[in-house]
C-alpha cells in the first residue's frame, strides 16, 4: 500500500478536491502544466526560476503516514487541579522508556473527562505522543500567558568547523535543486547541510528597506539580521554540483552575496512526537481578557512530529504555534475558535508558523487576526492547504519581514490574503514575502505585489477582487485566472506530491 493511500488526511482533501457541484471548463496556469502521464512541467521565466515543488514538508517529508503510536500508559482526570502533576509524572514515565526500532517510547492516553493545568504540561523525549479520546478535555487555568502543552529540546543549530564553501553559480533560480559549490569534496551523500543566504547592505537598499517612512518605533531594516539559513539534506553529488532534498526559494545572487553551503547538528532536538485528539480550553474573564493560556500547543526544537485532530478555544494567540526551530511538522485536522484578547498586534495568530518544511492541512478558525501565517526570515518551503477562516479580523499571508517560499492553496475566507509592502506597520514590517505561493483561494480581496529585487510572487485562479495593498507603486505579482474557474490540478500540493510518489 502506497504512503497516499495510507495518509488518511490526504485521502480525506484529495475526496474534498474531487467533487464539485460546478461544471467548469478546466484551464491550466502558464507556469505548472500537467502532462499526458500525470507529472508536471514547470516553465521557467527568464532568468531559469520556476514555482517550487511544495510536495516535500511535514512529517518525514509526506514520504511516511502518521504512525499509530501504541498506548503503554493510560491516566484519568483527578477532578483538580493535580492533574498537571498526574499528566506530567505519566508523561516522565512514557519518556523513560527505551524507544522501539522506530524510535517510539509509546503512547500516553488521556482517558475522557475535564483536566485542570494549572502552568504547562510539557514533553521534552523524542518519542512520545501525548493523546486523548472523544470527551478528552484540556482546560488550562492560568492566569498568564502560557503554552497549555509544551513539546521542546534542547540546544541549537551549530555549523561543522570547516566544512563550509561557496556557491559558484552567479544566480540560482528559485525552485532549482542543485547548484555548484567550490570543493564538494567536503560533502557526501546524506549530509544536513544549511544552505546559507547572507543579508547584505546593497540587497536592503535595493528593496528600499532602509528608507522605509518613519514613525514611532520604526526600525529599518539591517543585513546581519536578514541572514537566511536553509536546512536541507544532500542527496547527489556530481562532480562539484550538489543536489538537495528541497528546493531554493528565493533566488541567490552574486550581487547580493551569493550564497554558502556548510554541515551543521543540532544536539537536544526532538524528534517522533505527537498531540493528538484533544480538546483544549482556556479560562478567560471576558472577551477582552489577557491574563490567560496564550497557546493550546507550542512545538520547537523539533523535528519530525505531529499535531492532528486538536481543538482550541478561547486562547490569546494559537491553537499550533510552530517556532523557528521546528521542521517537518503536520498539522492536520485542528481547529482554532472564539479568541479571547484585545484585537491588535501580537494576538490572534491562529495557526502560526515561524519554522520550516511545515504543512498544515484541513485546518479551520473563526473570530482571529492572522489565521494562517509565517513571521520575520521565514524559511521554506512550507504548506498551508485547504484551510478556511471566518469572522477575520486581520489578513492570512506572510506577515512581516521576508518569509520566502509559502504556498496558500484552497484557502477560503471572508477576509484577505496579502503578500505586499507592509511598509511602517509594526515596527517597520517592510516587504512581507517572497516566492509565495496563492493557489486556487477564495477571499474577500487579496493584494499579491512583487518586491522590488529577489523573487516574484504569484497569485493562480483567485476567487476574489484585487486590490493595490498597503503602499501604491509596488510592482504587481504574477496573477493569472482571477475569478476564472476550473483551475487544474486544483491543489498544487496534491499535484505535486502525486507527480512525486509517481516517479
Amino acid at each position: 500500500m502506497s504512503a497516499l493511500k495510507k495518509y488518511s488526511p490526504v485521502l480525506a482533501i484529495c475526496v474534498f478536491f474531487s467533487f464539485s457541484p460546478l461544471q467548469e471548463t478546466p484551464w491550466q496556469s502558464n507556469h505548472i502544466k500537467i502532462t499526458g502521464n500525470g507529472q508536471l512541467e514547470y516553465i521557467p521565466d527568464e532568468r531559469g526560476n520556476i514555482i517550487p515543488d511544495f510536495s516535500r514538508v511535514g512529517y518525514y517529508y509526506g514520504d511516511k503516514p502518521l504512525p499509530t503510536v501504541p498506548v503503554v500508559k493510560t491516566i484519568s482526570p483527578t477532578g483538580t487541579d493535580n492533574d498537571q502533576e498526574h499528566i506530567q509524572a505519566a508523561i516522565d514515565e512514557v519518556s523513560a522508556r527505551k524507544p522501539d526500532r522506530n524510535g517510539f517510547r509509546g503512547a500516553l492516553l488521556l482517558k475522557k473527562g475535564t483536566y485542570r493545568i494549572p502552568e504547562s504540561i510539557r514533553i521534552k523525549t523524542s518519542g512520545v505522543v501525548l493523546r486523548g479520546e472523544p470527551g478528552t478535555t484540556l482546560i488550562a487555568t492560568a492566569n498568564k500567558q502560557v503554552s497549555l502543552i509544551q513539546v521542546m529540546g534542547e540546544g541549537q543549530i551549530t555549523e561543522l568547523p570547516g566544512s563550509r564553501v561557496k556557491i559558484t553559480d552567479d544566480y540560482v533560480p528559485a525552485g532549482t535543486c542543485s547548484f555548484l559549490v567550490e570543493n564538494a569534496g567536503k560533502f557526501t551523500k546524506g549530509d544536513k547541510v544549511i544552505v546559507f543566504r547572507p543579508g547584505t547592505a546593497q540587497w536592503i537598499t535595493d528593496l528600499q528597506m532602509d528608507r522605509i517612512e518613519e514613525r514611532p518605533g520604526t526600525k529599518q531594516w539591517r543585513p546581519q539580521e536578514y541572514d537566511l539559513r536553509f536546512e536541507r539534506t544532500i542527496t547527489k553529488i556530481e562532480g562539484n554540483r550538489i543536489f538537495i532534498d528541497n528546493p531554493v526559494v528565493m533566488p541567490m545572487e552574486t550581487k547580493y552575496g551569493g550564497g554558502e553551503l556548510y554541515k551543521y547538528r543540532f544536539d537536544g532536538r526532538i524528534s517522533q512526537v505527537g498531540v493528538e485528539q484533544l480538546n483544549c480550553e482556556s479560562v478567560y474573564e471576558k472577551d477582552t481578557s489577557e491574563n490567560h493560556a496564550w497557546s493550546a500547543v507550542t512545538f520547537g526544537k523539533v523535528e519530525h512530529g505531529w499535531v492532528q485532530g486538536v481543538t482550541a478555544r478561547y486562547f490569546g494567540f494559537s491553537c499550533v504555534n510552530l517556532q523557528r526551530t521546528a521542521r517537518n511538522i503536520s498539522v492536520l485536522n485542528s481547529n482554532c475558535f472564539d479568541h479571547k484578547s484585545i484585537i491588535t498586534g501580537s494576538r490572534r495568530y491562529s495557526f502560526n508558523n515561524d519554522g520550516q518544511l511545515n504543512l498544515f492541512m484541513n485546518c479551520h478558525t473563526t473570530d482571529g487576526r492572522h489565521d494562517f501565517v509565517t513571521g520575520a526570515i521565514t524559511c521554506g518551503p512550507n504548506v498551508f492547504v485547504n484551510c478556511s477562516a471566518k469572522r477575520t479580523h486581520a489578513d492570512i499571508g506572510p506577515h512581516h519581514r521576508w518569509s520566502s517560499g509559502t504556498l496558500y492553496d484552497n484557502i477560503t475566507t471572508d477576509g484577505d490574503i496579502n503578500v505586499h509592502d507592509r511598509g511602517n506597520w509594526g515596527t517597520g514590517h517592510g516587504w512581507a514575502g517572497v516566492t509565495q505561493v496563492i493557489w486556487n483561494c477564495s477571499v474577500r480581496k487579496a493584494a499579491v505585489q512583487n518586491p522590488w529585487v529577489s523573487g516574484k510572487n504569484y497569485c493562480i485562479g483567485l476567487q476574489g477582487e484585487k486590490f493595490e495593498g498597503r503602499l501604491k507603486g509596488r510592482p504587481d505579482g504574477v496573477w493569472e485566472g482571477q475569478n476564472k474557474a476550473g483551475l487544474t490540478p486544483s491543489s498544487l500540493y496534491m499535484a505535486q506530491l502525486k507527480a512525486r510518489q509517481r516517479k
